[in-house]
């Protein structure tokens, strides 16, 4: 492996691990409504759990209401069931074959635990690039304790990780600070 090889690998590794932050901040309740809410809801089809995408179309109705249109007709009831007994608190009504699913305002204490989740979320993202820049920092290290790099390389190499590092963390702050934003809005 040589030293393009460790910049390029920990460059893709850190853009992984933002995407895969931006995906865990979709699923985060704000006080509007968006489909991608109930990617993690399965629902019991022919004996296997299966995602909610699967059997019916998850769309929106309007800022607040979530629209899930079946695409069997016997579907309803379970889909229904499905999303009141997941963890995120809403209450499905059913309207003929269109079931709606209304996002209730959240109190100002629920948008206080909100915003704190996604400092968790923002620091293991954080954390996860710090990882990934240690890990490259060693690699250098060993090329150079193999002698397969100079230690003027090791130094170069460091600092060009460290600020790809710099730049992916200032990324995760700006995410943390908008997503912030989007929940304290009432």
């Amino acid at each position: 492996m040589t030293i393009a090889d460790i910049k390029k690998n920990s460059e893709t590794k850190m853009e992984l691990s933002i995407a895969a932050f931006k995906n865990n901040l979709t699923k985060i309740r704000t006080g509007r409504a968006n489909p991608a809410l109930l990617d993690t809801i399965h629902v019991d089809y022919y004996g296997s759990p299966v995602p909610l995408s699967q059997v019916a179309n998850v769309s929106l109705l309007d800022s607040r209401t979530i629209s899930v249109q079946p695409w069997e007709k016997g579907m309803g009831a379970k889909i229904e069931k499905a999303i009141r007994e997941s963890d995120l608190g809403l209450n499905p009504a059913s309207m003929g074959d269109l079931i709606r699913v209304p996002m209730p305002p959240m109190s100002e204490e629920r948008r206080k635990e909100m915003t704190k989740l996604v400092r968790t979320e923002g620091e293991n993202a954080k954390i996860a690039v710090r990882n990934l820049r240690r890990d490259a920092n060693e690699s250098v290290k060993k090329l150079v304790k193999d002698k397969e790099a100079s230690e003027d390389d090791q130094k170069r190499t460091e600092t060009e990780v460290q600020k790809l590092t710099d730049k992916r963390i200032i990324e995760i702050d700006q995410l943390v600070a908008a997503k912030e934003q989007e929940i304290l809005a009432v």
